[in-house]
């Protein structure tokens, strides 16, 4: 099963740590984020597509072809258009129906939660947090277990669970192309929602999440790390 992971962006909120090296590069517990998050991908996971922008070649020099056996493609954005130009360059590289992990280059979760999302045929990882309304929450069917629709930051949110960015899903997503009216940082959603519309999309708690947005949490992180 191939993961495709978005690692194309500046990183503006880092500045200035980003200014050599991209935001997928910055180090925790001494190694790049992205090695940490390459290492929490499920052992069904063989293949990488990993897409790149800013500083790519950093992000090349360091992983090269593969990473713990598995063969890395690296895809890249020369423009910064969004996540799904972002994602619309992997399109070629997946066969008609295949199921495939989407994620992130900058946030770590632990490999348990991702592996049981993988038992579904489609999923999203969730995650509860205090204050949901800079996220993409997750509203529920009546079952509980699937997802009705993601709020993307909402003023009044529905529920504290959000969507922090793993999803199963496979290429039908390809079929929804966002409103080119949307803002990109609405593209994903508004692709997602029209998915579970058509699909019974499960959901799986997160053990284990770190985020990075501002300098001040990578030393958050350090220190989470150590407890854990």
């Amino acid at each position: 099963m191939k993961a495709i992971i978005l690692a194309a962006g500046i990183g503006n909120r880092m500045m200035p740590l980003t200014e050599k090296i991209p935001k997928p590069m910055l180090r925790l517990s001494g190694k790049p984020l992205l090695e940490h998050i390459l290492e929490y991908l499920p052992q069904e996971i063989d293949e990488i597509i990993m897409v790149v922008g800013y500083k790519k070649e950093v992000i090349q020099d360091y992983f090269k072809e593969s990473f713990q056996g598995r063969k890395i493609t690296y895809l890249v954005q020369e423009n910064p258009a969004g996540t799904f130009d972002a994602l619309s360059l992997s399109r070629p590289y997946l066969e008609d129906g295949e199921r495939f992990l989407l994620t992130f280059g900058d946030d770590i979760y632990d490999r348990e939660s991702v592996a049981r999302c993988l038992r579904h045929s489609y999923a999203f990882l969730i995650g509860e947090v205090a204050d949901p309304r800079r996220y993409g929450v997750v509203v529920f069917n009546e079952d509980g277990e699937t997802i009705q629709e993601i709020e993307e930051k909402p003023a009044h949110p529905k529920s504290n669970f959000v969507a922090p960015g793993v999803y199963i899903v496979d290429t039908s997503i390809f079929d929804y192309a966002p409103d080119a009216q949307l803002s990109q940082e609405h593209y994903l959603t508004n692709m997602f929602n029209q998915f579970v519309k058509e699909n019974r999309v499960f959901v799986e708690k997160v053990g284990f999440w770190l985020t990075f947005a501002y300098p001040e949490d990578l030393e958050k992180a350090e220190e989470l790390l150590k407890r854990r």
